[in-house]
């Protein structure tokens, strides 16, 4: 064991040694001092019959004292991080030390003036109280000073002057880990303007936002409105972003009797802070009544869309839950994720693709799912141009091939995940997506099974949509891509979807297409010119944004309903009931045999055998490979 080990083993022990040869100087120094004051900072004028009072006190007066201080946390207190909770520890060791004295001297019949005890109690609570704190204000001093100096610090403006700000700022002027200067605050409360917080001026309101921010030369922002309304956040949000600093928040309600909020809990602003309506919320607790108990099958489990199903029906008791998916990666990242947060659930997890017609119905043959969400699809628009043949026969004949089974070995109710894009489609994939509709509607009217289908748009953060691919251009410098100025898109986080499709799955009476309300349209550049300013960066100066054209068989807009369906309401004001459009079933399987065939062969006709079943699917020429 080498010195510098022993030295940094002891260094508490000799701190704490420090602190109470100090203390024993400061509560000796104290009486003597108070009898100093007393007579006129004349040692002439000192009675010596206190002073030999003092002297003969001075021994118990110690041992009390020191015993309080120990028992008050003086000397396990970590004083570079000092707060209100240590002063009024000294405070409450001095009062009790002082009490205990004066009841002593009293019971020993030893008098001293009555000013001395008032000097002596105020002299020991300003020694011991400067003595600990000192460390803490002296680092502070040293901070503001390196900080003033230093040119690398990134310069912070807070917007919200309560508890959460405050905290925040705390937290930054006492961390010596963190990069961070906090310049001024900003709070629209007038009466708080011009005050200051920890040192550090509010500023104004937020129409001072974009003038403080260029002025204080700002190059990061941290929103500290914790309980303030989305729709209130949304709007100093969007001012925020116009000053191309880089954008912080702190999420959510926190709860402060905790004291719960860190830099750690800050978080750079999403993209869906800013889309412009309140997050859907759907109280599942009172309609999962029917997974409870229930035998649960998921394809393309391990998916975006699949594994949030899966996280969301595990939250609520079913008798069993079996994944299946052909990606075995997938499925073991949710495998590991509900084994750990659901231990005691019955969980199964399978490898295996809804094209093999043999394997599926072993599975249900097995496990007698009661209700089945099929997920497993191929989504992707432009990669299905390429592979138009692989589009059919995963969507439409994987769908028909797990709803046969589930019809087979009957299952109470088969939800299918669907999509805008199977109205009036223009690529591969929505005509894919129409006809698993169609399939189910067909299942539907010749089975005990309810078959439903759910259609929405397009999800935040699912695997390959554009925001993780804009936040990736923009990592690498740009350019970021955008196909048309001018293209638009529906679009909702995964959690919201998924809740919004088994509320769907809980009002499902069979045939129905569910339509989900995904709030109004947004511009794709849009969202990628304010990804850009949350990032920090100026469009089309630090990052710059290219109009690659519309891809293959992609629209400008997209639509939830067919002209032909009607519009049924639901008891969720969000979610509504197409009407099914009637078509010749017996053809429809005709023709649908005939469809497989030719997916089979790989033909390079495939497209318009769709079209012959689905008159509404329209397409360009593109290449078949």
């Amino acid at each position: 064991m080498n010195l510098e080990h022993i030295i940094e083993k002891n260094a508490p022990r000799n701190r704490i040694a420090l602190l109470v040869v100090i203390d024993i100087f400061l509560i000796g120094l104290s009486g003597f001092l108070a009898l100093y004051i007393r007579y006129d900072f004349r040692f002439s004028n000192m009675d010596m019959v206190y002073v030999y009072h003092e002297l003969r006190c001075l021994p118990v007066n110690l041992v009390i004292t020191l015993v309080l201080f120990v028992l008050f946390r003086l000397y396990r207190s970590v004083w570079r991080f000092a707060s209100t909770t240590e002063l009024l520890n000294v405070i409450g060791a001095c009062t009790t030390s002082m009490v205990i004295q004066i009841i002593w001297m009293a019971a020993a019949r030893i008098r001293m003036p009555v000013s001395y005890y008032l000097m002596k109690y105020v002299l020991l609570i300003a020694g011991v109280g400067a003595l600990r704190f000192a460390y803490r204000i002296l680092r502070m001093i040293q901070e503001r000073r390196v900080g003033e100096r230093s040119d690398t610090r990134r310069r912070v403006m807070i917007v919200g002057g309560g508890e959460a700000g405050a905290m925040i700022i705390k937290e930054i002027q006492s961390s010596r880990y963190l990069d961070q200067c906090v310049c001024c605050v900003i709070d629209d409360n007038e009466a708080k303007q011009g005050k200051y917080i920890r040192g550090i001026k509010i500023m104004g309101g937020r129409g001072d936002i974009c003038r403080l921010a260029f002025e204080l030369k700002i190059d990061e922002i941290i929103v500290a409105m914790p309980s303030a309304s989305h729709g209130e956040k949304r709007e100093v949000l969007n001012i925020c972003k116009e000053t191309n600093c880089q954008l912080k928040v702190l999420p959510g309600l926190y709860q402060m009797i905790n004291g719960d909020v860190s830099m750690s809990q800050v978080r750079k602003v999403e993209i869906e802070d800013l889309l412009g309506r309140e997050p859907i919320k759907v109280r599942l607790d009172e309609i999962m009544e029917y997974v409870a108990g229930e035998v649960v099958l998921v394809t393309g489990g391990g998916g975006s869309i699949g594994s949030e199903l899966c996280r969301q029906i595990a939250a609520h008791n079913p008798k069993r839950l079996i994944i299946v998916d052909i990606y075995e990666n997938n499925a073991y990242d949710i495998q590991q994720e509900l084994k750990h947060n659901f231990p005691e659930m019955d969980l199964v997890v399978l490898i295996a693709s809804v094209r093999n017609t043999h394997r599926m119905d072993m599975i249900f043959d097995t496990y007698r799912p009661d209700i089945v969400y099929h997920a497993a699809a191929h989504k992707h628009v432009p990669l299905m141009e390429d592979s138009p043949n692989e589009a059919i026969k995963n969507n439409v004949f994987g769908t028909y091939k797990t709803a046969k089974a589930a019809d087979k070995y009957r299952a109470k109710r088969f939800v299918l995940i669907s999509t805008d894009k199977a109205v009036n489609p223009t690529n591969i994939m929505g005509a894919s997506k129409r006809l698993c509709e169609m399939v189910i509607q067909t299942m539907n009217k010749h089975s005990r099974t309810d078959f439903v289908a759910v259609r929405f748009g397009n999800v935040l953060g699912s695997n390959g949509s554009v925001i993780p691919l804009f936040k990736k251009q923009i990592e690498q410098g740009g350019p970021v891509t955008v196909t048309h100025p001018e293209i638009i898109r529906y679009f909702m986080t995964i959690p919201e979807a998924v809740s919004l499709v088994l509320q769907a799955g809980a009002f499902a009476k069979g045939g129905e297409i569910f339509v989900l309300d995904m709030g109004e349209p947004v511009k794709i550049l849009d969202l990628a010119r304010n990804l850009i300013r949350l990032s920090g960066f100026r469009p089309y100066e630090d990052i710059g944004i290219e109009f690659t054209g519309i891809r293959p068989g992609e629209k400008l807009y997209e639509e939830l309903l067919m002209s032909e369906e009607g519009l049924q309401e639901t008891g969720n004001k969000l979610i509504y009931i197409g009407k099914p459009i009637e078509f010749d079933e017996e053809l429809f399987l005709k023709q649908l045999e005939e469809l497989k065939k030719a997916a089979n062969d790989d033909s390079r006709d495939i497209r318009e055998k769709v079209r012959e079943i689905v008159p509404t699917y329209s397409y360009g020429q593109t290449a078949c490979k």
